[in-house]
């Protein structure tokens, strides 16, 4: 068995990059579930799977391959051996993903890959339900939040930077009931384990939380 770190929360709390940070400084390897549950998103939209049609979802489930691979130092996800990274982050795709990875059959199959490759490696993996259903046993589980607002004006300066219109108020709306979805799931809902530590990171810079993680893992 490796080593692992679980860190969990909603959405725009930070969790993708304080894990990359985290693996690189003590040497594990990274695992974005969220960015597997998105992969198979993009095949669902490609496939024009209507997201309220549980039929439709499942039926096209078993036609997705998905991997994680590393070039350059960097996570790269495959979908049917293409690399899909550039399309991940699309408002189009996170809602698809939130909506899809509801599904049990999704859920099941996807935490049997992340299982398996934290059997055999040392990994930090952040999602919305690792600490309490992918990897329970993890030595350090996280949950990491911030206020809706503040997460909503990282993702309105990611958008503006990328030069694309978009409204503060909408986003922070969209983040709302996104949190709401997630939570409230019968699937696996985002929820704190029980023996996790919360970090808000509202106040905090990237490093001064990926640093407290650390000295948390160091202290275990």
């Amino acid at each position: 068995m490796g080593s692992s770190i679980a860190i969990d929360g909603p959405a725009g709390a930070g969790k993708s990059t304080i894990a990359k940070i985290v693996s690189k400084k003590l040497g594990f390897i990274y695992i974005d579930t969220g960015a597997m549950y998105r992969a198979m998103a993009v095949h669902m939209i490609s496939k024009g799977v209507d997201a309220s049609d549980a039929d439709q979802i499942e039926s096209n489930i078993d036609s997705a391959d998905i991997s994680i691979g590393h070039e350059n130092g960097e996570q790269v996800v495959y979908l049917n051996g293409e690399n899909v990274n550039s399309r991940l982050r699309t408002e189009e795709v996170s809602a698809m993903a939130s909506k899809t990875s509801a599904n049990a059959k999704v859920r099941e199959k996807l935490v049997e890959l992340q299982q398996k490759m934290a059997k055999t490696t040392n990994v930090v993996m952040d999602g919305r339900d690792i600490g309490t259903v992918v990897l329970p046993d993890s030595e350090l589980k996280i949950y990491l939040t911030a206020g809706t607002r503040v997460r909503a004006e990282r993702r309105y300066k990611e958008l503006i930077e990328k030069g694309e219109n978009c409204n503060i108020d909408e986003i922070e709306a969209d983040i709302k009931e996104r949190d709401h979805r997630d939570m409230t799931r019968e699937n696996s809902p985002l929820k704190k384990a029980d023996d996790a530590v919360e970090i808000d990171s509202s106040y905090m810079t990237i490093e001064e939380v990926a640093d407290k993680i650390i000295s948390l893992y160091n202290e275990k």
